[in-house]
């Protein structure tokens, strides 16, 4: 066997860099091959092979083909936030989504390639997109990742359920199909809507569960979500929190607090800001709420003259209202609850239902104060502590290090760095029965 040939058998990354560095290396050996000894090509010959080895593993990481899968690309929410870091890691990913409505996301994330599923080309899709929950299934599995190394998926719905070949696929799990399992009251529908839905979900909850099987390898949000992936998928997972940028949201001596409180969120059911809207209505307090969603219309009905539902409000507005506001309120049982970080660092404590993310998070008395119940009377409580304490932004800020993306990102590099070299059993805990 000659020299080209042992060289050509190496298997390298799929990335065309590396494939053009290997076409070099190949004709650089036939060259100085030509009018050596036997003995001088056999050891040129082990000398290449044994550099571009080297190369390879160095590179190995840097050059893998990696798909980014994200459930839809249709606003700048928690998610997108972990895409965008995602992103920063592997800056050549190719994204694949069921759904992308353009100049809705970061340039960031629109810079790159994005591929989308017959969904993306249905009409009205990207006002309705709710309504086409029980074929998202189809979608996701229409894509096609043939020819990848690695497949990060981005999940709290039916990105998990891609379909991949010989690939490594690392879920990071915002949460298990709300949807479909235990928060289907937060979701008002109508009663024909409701019985179709009743109809389905079961089916929706077995694909659910088959198509966590597909993951490797799983990574949670936080332990109140590696809690809800063993109850649903009978799976493990480690917990990464999601990555918060710490070097723009920051506090301001050069900013007072003023008279108000803040809630910032997407607008839905779940994130309970109707809860909030009651409680200040009766509270003689200011509230801002930063946010947009299908319950802006409602909460705009429903909120006295004390309250101002903004609406959308850009990254620096949003910075200047967390240093500007008295507390950061919020009524959801959330997955982790990135807004309260943001808001924490800038030196604004919270105010904040003591379950889900929220309990691992704050520290009642440090850096925040919990109510233990969904209820306007148990926010009215909490504010009124609240207000009995001091909160100097030293005391706010002394964990946001712990949730920034830099420590995001040297977790994930570290659970892919251990993950990509063996393919580990799928199963370890009993599945949930649907």
């Amino acid at each position: 066997m000659g020299p080209t040939r042992r060289i050509r058998d190496i298997a390298v990354p799929g990335d065309q860099r590396v494939v053009e560095m290997k076409r070099i290396v190949e004709g650089r050996a036939e060259k100085q091959n030509s009018g050596q000894s036997q003995s001088s090509r056999h050891f040129h010959r082990v000398r290449v092979v044994a550099q571009l080895h080297v190369v390879c593993v160095i590179f190995r990481h840097d050059y893998m083909r990696v798909a980014l899968v994200h459930d839809w690309l249709n606003g700048m929410r928690g998610g997108e936030k972990v895409l965008e870091s995602l992103l920063e890691i592997y800056p050549q990913a190719t994204i694949f989504t069921l759904l992308h409505e353009r100049g809705k996301v970061s340039p960031r994330i629109e810079s790159h390639a994005i591929v989308t599923s017959w969904l993306n080309r249905v009409p009205g899709i990207y006002r309705h997109y709710r309504n086409f929950l029980p074929l998202f299934p189809l979608a996701v599995e229409s894509l096609d990742l043939r020819g990848f190394d690695l497949v990060i998926s981005s999940s709290h719905a039916v990105a998990k359920g891609i379909r991949t070949q010989s690939a490594v696929h690392i879920c990071y799990c915002h949460t298990p199909m709300r949807y479909v399992w235990d928060a289907e009251d937060d979701y008002p529908l109508s009663p024909l809507r409701r019985a179709v839905f009743g109809l389905v979900r079961r089916r929706l909850q077995k694909w659910d569960c088959e198509a966590a099987n597909r993951v490797d390898h799983f990574v949670a949000n936080s332990r109140f979500v590696r809690e809800r992936i063993r109850e649903y998928y009978g799976r493990d997972a480690e917990v990464i929190p999601p990555p918060i940028d710490t070097r723009f949201f920051t506090p301001s001596n050069a900013v007072a607090r003023e008279d108000f409180y803040l809630a910032v969120g997407a607008l839905v059911p779940y994130k309970r800001f109707d809860i909030v809207v009651k409680a200040f209505n009766k509270l003689d307090r200011r509230l801002v709420i930063a946010g947009t969603g299908p319950e802006l219309k409602s909460l705009r009905n429903m909120a006295g003259s004390n309250i101002d539902v903004r609406g959308w409000v850009a990254n620096e507005e949003l910075r200047s209202l967390y240093r500007r506001a008295q507390g950061l309120v919020f009524a959801a049982r959330e997955d982790f609850g990135m807004v309260t970080v943001e808001a924490q660092a800038c030196g604004c404590p919270a105010i904040a239902f003591g379950a889900g993310g929220s309990s691992e998070i704050i520290q009642d008395g440090m850096n925040g104060v919990l109510f233990s119940e969904q209820h306007p009377d148990d926010v009215i409580r909490a504010v009124r502590r609240f207000e009995t304490m001091g909160w100097p932004a030293e005391q706010v800020r002394y964990r946001v290090e712990t949730f920034s993306r830099e420590a995001f990102q040297t977790g994930i590099r570290k659970v892919i760095a251990e993950r990509t070299g063996k393919k580990p059993e799928r199963r370890s805990l009993a599945a949930r029965p649907a």
